[in-house]
């Protein structure tokens, strides 16, 4: 079996069990309404014949007030279950939606970095916001009309049979046909659904990077190139439309095709049989108005079968997420963290991000509770990977991280990130205000906290001199703040976390000289007490250092303190001393 073939099975089973059998009494009620609907829509043909063979022909005028009536509460009917009916259904389509946007978000959003490595931004915002969209037909009232079709074409049969079974004979042919066409045709357009979203997907990604990245497209002066990028990406957007029209297309061509010849050939028929007296003209006007409700729902069949379609091609993106494996889901990750002393061990840990290409070789140290360990090398030496291996980011390929003795692998996740706290190089933060931003690490901490950690990050130093202070708004990405200042508002958001293990990836590189002699003092109030690990290129910012770690191409060449390293000449001396110059 292949795995398209596999998913799509998983994506019926998962239908079935999570989106329509727990809406199962929705979806019945909603039946009722459609069968009441198309049962009182059937009223119209049998009142025509009675009308021309029982009122109009004897010219029995007295029963036209009570036909008239019996026709009017049909319509009635028919009016208030189809409001009923798009009411009910409708809006528990959209609240599917919401829930299966939350789902996917709730399992994208627990997925490995290694993921969100290999996928763009805009990419996996479209598939959490655009590929669940189709699924609403499958609660709403695609499905329910379909088989509310599938019933009134069954009832139109079996009235067309009682009024003549050789004319609806002749009017099966075409339908079958027709039925073959579409068949085929929906199992050509379901992969060609599926493709779109992947197109839409990209091309919303490649979007989102270039409206993120305007200042090196302005600067670079690459609007053109990114307008024909985009333009490419739309082509092949439309491209694939196209091919699903053309498939719809066809479909309702055949239909109207092979219904025409059918109508033209019961017409003939009809009106023979009439001449030869062997059916009434009520009767003939009845199997035409029946046979137009058997067919309408066909035709309309080919329509709901689109969207049942990419419905599926939905589910079925969907389902690829699903199977994704979630970070922290391994068997053996059962032990829960109450309380660290932060010891950390690394023995022997070896890593690559592709089979065969180590980007680490063999490490081994340890980082006693409450020292600071600082890593040193050029760029792609390793430095990053060591942090990302601490912060659980990744997992070592071979070897083992101890953290108080027990092995790093085993700690629940959760528990364990409790107790991190981060810098990082991109020191990212969030649309909102300066506040919000800090807050973010300890959404409940108190006012003094907050008050505490601004302080000791000298976020005030820029925030007392805001109109609008703690509350002002930052823009995306706090574009509208200097690098110290972004810099600064991160490492207030780690104090406030106040953890025990703590990760400085380039936590001065963003800092003016002022600004760094500034933060050097938070962070060593930062630093106390907590096991740290600190990535940087500024050598002065860690001599004090309990031990250094100097990395080159994936391995430790030396380790020691400042002094130590200065005074055996070697890697750190020579970085050291090439720094001091500049």
């Amino acid at each position: 079996m292949s795995k398209t073939t596999k998913t799509s099975l998983n994506s019926i089973q998962y239908a079935f069990k999570s989106i329509i059998w727990p809406r199962r009494k929705l979806l019945f009620l909603g039946l009722i309404l459609i069968v009441i609907n198309r049962l009182a829509g059937l009223v119209l043909p049998g009142a025509s014949k009675y009308l021309i063979d029982n009122i109009i022909t004897p010219g029995n005028l007295d029963l036209l007030q009570y036909l008239l009536m019996a026709v009017g509460a049909a319509v009635a009917v028919q009016a208030i279950t189809s409001f009923f009916l798009t009411k009910l259904l409708s809006v528990e389509a959209q609240k599917l939606i919401a829930e299966l946007r939350v789902k996917v978000h709730r399992q994208v959003i627990q997925l490995p970095l290694h993921y969100f490595d290999d996928h763009k931004s805009g990419e996996v915002v479209s598939r959490i916001m655009n590929d669940v969209e189709g699924v609403r037909n499958l609660v709403g009232t695609g499905l329910v009309q379909l088989i509310g079709g599938i019933l009134t074409a069954i009832l139109s049969l079996i009235l067309l049979i009682n009024i003549s079974p050789s004319l609806t004979g002749f009017a099966l042919l075409p339908l079958i046909l027709f039925a073959v066409i579409s068949t085929q045709a929906f199992k050509f357009i379901r992969p060609i659904f599926r493709e779109r979203s992947k197109i839409q997907a990209e091309v919303t990604g490649r979007l989102t990077e270039s409206i993120g990245g305007i200042r090196v497209v302005k600067g670079f002066n690459a609007e053109e190139f990114e307008l024909t990028t985009f333009e490419s990406g739309v082509d092949r957007l439309f491209q694939n439309v196209k091919k699903t029209l053309t498939s719809t297309s066809l479909i309702t061509s055949s239909a109207t095709l092979l219904l025409g010849i059918a109508s033209t050939a019961i017409m003939g028929l009809g009106a023979y049989r009439i001449t030869q007296g062997d059916m009434t003209v009520g009767d003939f006007f009845a199997f035409t108005l029946y046979l137009g409700f058997m067919v309408a729902p066909i035709v309309q069949m080919s329509s709901i079968g689109t969207q049942i379609t990419e419905a599926f091609a939905g589910l079925d993106r969907m389902e690829e997420i699903f199977q994704q494996e979630k970070e922290g889901e391994e068997n053996d990750r059962t032990l829960d963290l109450k309380n660290t002393q932060g010891n950390f061990s690394f023995q022997k840990v070896n890593f690559s991000y592709e089979e065969g290409k180590e980007v680490l070789h063999d490490i081994n140290f340890e980082m006693p509770s409450g020292s600071v360990t600082a890593l040193v090398g050029s760029s792609g030496s390793g430095k990053s990977t060591i942090a990302s291996l601490t912060a659980t980011f990744l997992q070592p390929s071979s070897g083992e991280i101890l953290l108080d003795d027990q092995p790093l692998a085993h700690i629940k996740l959760s528990a364990y990130r409790d107790h991190l706290g981060l810098v990082l190089q991109e020191d990212f933060l969030f649309e909102g205000t300066i506040k919000e931003n800090i807050l973010f690490a300890k959404p409940e901490a108190q006012a003094h906290e907050v008050e505490n950690a601004i302080k000791s990050a000298y976020v005030n130093e820029f925030t007392d001199r805001f109109e609008d202070g703690l509350d002002t708004l930052i823009g995306e990405r706090g574009v509208k703040l200097s690098g110290g200042q972004r810099q600064r508002i991160a490492i207030a958001r780690a104090l406030l976390a106040d953890p025990k293990i703590l990760i400085l990836d380039e936590a001065t590189s963003n800092l003016d000289t002022e600004s760094e002699a500034m933060i050097q003092e938070s962070l060593a109030h930062l630093m106390k007490g907590r096991t740290t690990l600190v990535i940087a290129h500024r050598l002065s910012t860690i001599q004090k250092a309990d031990q250094i770690l100097v990395l080159e191409k994936g391995e430790i060449v030396e380790r020691g303190n400042h002094e130590s390293l200065i005074a055996a000449k070697g890697r750190y001396h020579q970085l050291y001393t090439y720094q001091s110059r500049i």
